[in-house]
């Protein structure tokens, strides 16, 4: 007879007859561990209810702790491993600041890895170990799908789209996407929605703070701005975000990117939880932040199904239409529910990732005026060796010779990659390339924002923002491994919009370091980090924009236009 919990009778006998002689031993551990980890991990932070409930698990979880395979033991990465719970106390004394902190254990442990496990609870492994990436995402792909586990925490969210499904279901979604986005009308539609984004709405509320002395929250205006593209290229909507002279969005725009953020929250609380289905009992009992999950899906699913409903009304009525959603819905028969999450899997990519990117980017160049000076150089340079007349826009060959300005986006990301973490399932055990165990249901995380902080990847100057380091000697952009640089993710999911993403995101900062300049306001406090599913700034990213001196031409329209061969 086997236990739920896979345990024979026969493991069972013997566990019972080695627990007698032997649950003095353990007693006085499991008794040391818990003052130990009383003294060492008191912590105004550290989840009470959380750490009440594990220590009370102890003395049932001795008979785990008494069959455990010493083949199998968690990598620790130099942390102080307690009997039975391991290295969990470190993750939850460390959870508000778990980005700092697991970087910190990686870079002092020679593999870049650590494993977060206690017995009877699910098994995390985190690795910054480029050769680890390229097994978990290539070598052996097919072990480390997303997993029911990951799955099942954002499926109320994200439902079955293409970052949340596996196996035939993410593979018909990723053939789709992937026709699209080779689709030249698709790549047109979505340059002349930031044309029309840049020219008509973003360079016009920044003339205004600049005109009227204010400090616009530049997070919160990138996120509005890509959240009227993503919506106008994929489907076919303008919530008019930036349209407002206030600054501030529509109201039941601005109801749901709040409600948006506040799911991302609660889905990263539920993957930080050391009980994976902790929230499943909080959701049941109305305790945060699932109360605030329930009603943000219910914002979020109501929005998303009136993008539906009218999508395919508009399209009973007219043929032809562009959008990404139309695209999608005529390329089979596609329940309702399944449209919601395209609306929602998209939303995430082309809102998110963008504005996350370019808040960190336009940060960072504020702290550098050498790196901003070399930026505006090249964008004078190209306007400079154009044969046409002033007011001709920037074509995507144009964009392209801005080597440096591409260097300058990509060391960005390297810092704060818009992805910083990316998690998937273990199916069957498994050993990593650098000799850490990964036991089957396990979770296993790369971080690319540890990473970048890895002195062995990237030189004793990792830490520092130079873009040079993406040159050639000819100055030309030079590309890195994916997997040392998995900001795009690698091997089969690798990320299908990155081109058009760097067509975007230079448009965007091209047109306007072209106009203005930009000083943080926000004193000498250095941007903390919310780690949800993106990478966003605590507090906003409080900007002076002040009119650039010299600027090439004033009345130019700065915008993107593709050829058409």
């Amino acid at each position: 007879m086997i236990s739920a919990d896979g345990i024979t009778s026969t493991d069972m006998d013997r566990c019972i007859n080695d627990f007698s002689a032997q649950s003095r031993t353990v007693g006085a551990l499991a008794s040391q561990s818990q003052i130990q980890i009383a003294m060492e991990f008191s912590s105004p932070e550290l989840p009470a209810l959380q750490l009440v409930l594990l220590l009370a698990l102890i003395p049932l979880l001795c008979l785990r702790y008494l069959r455990q395979d010493p083949k199998h033991q968690p990598r620790a990465g130099g942390l102080k491993a307690y009997p039975l719970l391991g290295t969990l106390p470190h993750f939850l004394k460390n959870q508000h600041r778990f980005l700092e902190w697991t970087s910190g254990v990686m870079k002092r442990d020679p593999a870049h890895t650590v494993s977060v496990k206690a017995l009877g609870l699910t098994g995390v492994a985190i690795t910054a170990n480029p050769a680890n990436v390229e097994h978990i995402v290539k070598t052996n792909f097919a072990n480390y799908p997303k997993g029911e586990l990951a799955v099942s925490m954002l499926e109320d969210f994200l439902g079955h789209g293409i970052f949340n499904s596996d196996a035939d279901q993410w593979l018909w979604q990723r053939k789709a996407a992937s026709y699209e986005f080779g689709n030249r009308s698709l790549r047109n539609l979505i340059v002349d929605a930031v044309r029309f984004e840049v020219v008509e709405r973003l360079l016009p509320l920044l003339e205004r703070a600049a005109r009227d002395g204010r400090t616009p929250d530049l997070q919160d205006v990138l996120e509005r701005f890509a959240f009227d593209s993503i919506c106008r290229v994929a489907f076919g909507e303008d919530p008019g975000c930036l349209a407002e002279e206030s600054m501030a969005s529509p109201a039941q725009s601005a109801e749901f990117m709040r409600a948006f953020n506040d799911a991302q929250s609660a889905i990263m609380a539920r993957f930080m939880s050391p009980v994976k289905s902790l929230w499943r009992l909080k959701r049941l009992l109305g305790m945060e932040p699932e109360r605030r999950m329930r009603e943000a899906l219910g914002t979020i699913h109501g929005y998303a199904d009136r993008i539906v409903r009218d999508r395919r009304e508009r399209d009973d009525a007219v043929a032809g239409n562009d959008d990404f959603l139309s695209r999608f819905a005529a390329g089979g028969e596609h329940s309702d529910e399944s449209l919601r999450d395209v609306v929602t899997n998209f939303l995430l990519a082309g809102r998110d990732t963008t504005s996350s990117a370019l808040t960190w980017f336009f940060w960072l160049v504020s702290a550098h005026p050498d790196v901003e000076d070399r930026i505006v150089r090249e964008i004078r340079a190209v306007r400079d060796s154009r044969q046409e007349s002033t007011g001709a826009t920037f074509s995507f060959d144009e964009l392209r010779e801005m080597h440096y300005l591409h260097a300058a986006i990509t060391e960005s990301m390297r810092l704060y990659p818009p992805v910083a973490m990316d998690t998937h399932g273990c199916k069957q055990d498994d050993i990593l390339p650098d000799g850490t165990f990964v036991g089957k249901g396990w979770l296993i995380t790369y971080s690319a924002y540890a990473m970048a902080r890895m002195e062995d990847i990237w030189g004793k100057d990792c830490e520092e923002f130079k873009p040079e380091r993406w040159l050639g000697e000819d100055g030309t952009f030079r590309p890195e491994s994916p997997f040392k640089y998995p900001v795009f993710h690698a091997g089969p999911r690798m990320c299908l919009g990155k081109e058009m993403a760097y067509i975007q995101m230079k448009s965007v900062i091209a047109c306007v370091f072209e106009r203005f300049s930009f000083r943080f306001a926000g004193g000498e406090r250095w941007p903390g980090l919310v780690l949800s599913l993106t990478l966003r700034m605590e507090g906003g990213l409080p900007m002076q924009v002040n009119r650039r001196s010299q600027t090439i031409n004033a009345t130019a329209i700065c915008s993107v236009r593709y050829y058409h061969n």
